[in-house]
């Protein structure tokens, strides 16, 4: 019980040591790196100059695959650091602090990747997204309205998730854990999305990855709660005794 306590005060006293003007130079980051890439990419790569500049290119296509990967990739590690922050696995190892900076990081750069997932398609010629439909759920036409849409939600919740690591004092603790929750929402639409609107989803490769990555979340979720459910027994047992 002492320790318990103890954890959540540690929890609720670190500050998020990725500010957000960290945040801001992030973006700004990935901004010029992706504008030096495509300047430099296509000299190294005689290949990707010639699908940039095909009759159909499909360089942007590849780049949004790719960056579709790393963003479902960063959101599960998140994910798993968040449960091993609450279920005490990350106490022991690498300790805490540590634990909630990786999730808060891992976050940020989740929502980073996912950002450039979608923006990248407005280069495609296939799939001529408008800088409206990127960022307005269910408005896509020319692929899978809500498949797509699913996805934005999923990027939404995830942003409002990274933001209530900078508001967490004065919305509260247990407002700042209820806004958490809405992380399994995120997986959920963000696996969905990727299940139902990846042209990757039918490989053997990408299903593996999924399944993989989902059964080990799962694990850790249901350890959480089956020890919460042993916690509260005890407790109970213990009323009971006294």
């Amino acid at each position: 019980m002492e320790s318990d306590r103890k954890q959540s005060i540690d929890i609720n006293s670190i500050e998020p040591a990725f500010t957000f003007g960290h945040f801001v130079l992030l973006m700004v980051a990935v901004f010029f790196g992706a504008l030096i890439a495509s300047f430099f990419l296509p000299q190294i790569l005689p290949g990707l100059s010639a699908s940039l500049t095909g009759d159909s290119p499909k360089a942007f296509w590849y780049l949004s695959r790719g960056s579709a990967f790393s963003a479902y990739f960063l959101l599960w590690l998140s994910m798993m650091l968040g449960v091993g922050v609450t279920n005490k696995l990350s106490a022991k190892w690498p300790g805490l602090p540590h634990t909630i900076e990786m999730h808060q990081f891992t976050s940020i750069l989740g929502l980073v990747f996912g950002l450039f997932h979608g923006m990248i398609l407005m280069a495609d010629q296939y799939m001529h997204f408008s800088l409206a439909q990127i960022f307005l759920p269910f408005s896509t036409t020319s692929y899978k309205p809500l498949a797509v849409g699913i996805g934005q939600l999923g990027f939404y919740t995830m942003l409002m998730i990274t933001l209530s690591f900078y508001v967490r004092k004065r919305i509260g603790s247990k407002t700042w854990r209820a806004i958490h929750f809405v992380s399994f929402v995120t997986y959920v639409s963000v696996i969905l999305h990727a299940v139902l609107a990846g042209t990757d989803a039918p490989s053997m490769a990408a299903q593996l990855f999924y399944l993989l990555t989902s059964g080990l979340l799962l694990f850790m979720i249901l350890h959480r709660v089956f020890s919460s459910v042993s916690k509260a027994r005890e407790k109970k047992l213990r009323i009971q005794n006294s």
